[in-house]
């Protein structure tokens, strides 16, 4: 159930498929223990992607992004970045990466924003001017308090600035906008929708299903350690195959009843509303009115991306995996 695609238009798809990619997993696994967190993934990005990883928890997107920055090393397999190691390609500056643990809690407490920065730009092999980077980030009306002052959304924003204090080809984000407020998360977008125009891959692991689905131009699906669905937005959509059914009714539901319908996957009553996924909406509808019922306000309509990652995601689940 694995569509291989990248960006939506057809002449970057050409364009990207020509380009060597940028990252590479060939046969990577990669266990703690008993748990294995990456099974046997193959995964290649290509260069001007933006591409939403996501998965349900433990599927392995952190696992993922750590053996992208050299942070784990494969049991077997291998991870190239640029060609080369991920140890390597960040050494020579072309990766940039916002992780969910801080970069403000592992330094002095009497080191400022602007200090913090500054010394990511200092490191970087290609680094940007401070100022530059401290007003992209929107953060320069915070540039001289101290680090460990720092709201959760305001910490965020300096985890961005230490992503993009240089010239990075690639740039990874985990997580990037929790506890960012809806401003924020636009201005942040947008930058990022910046960087993607002038070139560079954006990888981002989210759990924001409408951030992926306004952002990405490629969406990947994790489970259990291995890629479940690849492409763009709406052809993971289509591969959920499936489409909402909404309506209410003039009385309570028989909710027995409902359950019995043809090619149903999925069933919420509230109160006299009720909201379907159905696999064939003409014969689940032609059903409902086979019952008596009048259904008011029908609505048929295709699945959102959330919506159709659950459908995907819970398709691939075991039985022993959902009673954990």
């Amino acid at each position: 159930m694995t569509a291989t695609t990248a960006p939506s238009a057809t002449g970057d798809r050409a364009r990207t498929a020509a380009a060597p990619p940028v990252v590479s997993f060939t046969g990577v696994n990669k266990s703690y223990g008993t748990v294995r967190a990456v099974a046997d993934l193959e995964l290649h990005l290509h260069p001007g992607e933006t591409i939403a990883l996501l998965g349900p928890n433990g599927a392995g997107k952190s696992s993922t992004l750590d053996l992208l920055l050299g942070l784990r090393t494969p049991d077997s397999g291998r991870v190239e970045v640029f060609g080369t190691t991920p140890q390597q390609a960040i050494a020579r500056g072309h990766v940039g990466a916002m992780l969910q643990s801080g970069v403000t809690g592992c330094l002095m407490e009497g080191v400022t924003v602007r200090e913090l920065v500054r010394l990511a730009c200092d490191l970087h092999p290609h680094g940007y001017p401070v100022d530059e980077v401290l007003e992209r980030a929107g953060i320069t009306d915070i540039a001289g308090r101290k680090v460990n002052k720092l709201s959760g959304g305001q910490e965020q924003r300096v985890r961005f600035a230490f992503a993009t204090a240089g010239a990075s080809d690639l740039i990874v984000l985990d997580e990037p906008t929790t506890g960012m407020d809806v401003a924020s998360r636009q201005t942040f977008w947008g930058t990022m929708r910046e960087q993607a125009r002038q070139g560079r891959t954006i990888l981002f692991a989210t759990h924001y299903l409408e951030e992926a689905d306004e952002i990405a131009d490629r969406v990947i699906v994790l489970h259990r350690g291995r890629v479940l669905a690849d492409g763009s937005s709406a052809e993971i959509k289509a591969m959920a195959g499936a489409r909402r059914i909404s309506f209410t009714l003039d009385g309570p539901p028989d909710e027995a009843a409902l359950r019995a319908l043809p090619a149903l996957t999925g069933l919420d009553v509230s109160g006299r509303t009720v909201r379907m996924r159905s696999t064939d909406a003409d014969a689940t509808v032609h059903a409902v009115y086979g019952l008596g019922l009048y259904p008011r306000g029908l609505e048929v309509a295709g699945l959102g991306l959330e919506q159709a990652f659950l459908a995907i995601t819970d398709a691939a689940t075991t039985p022993e995996e959902a009673g954990r």
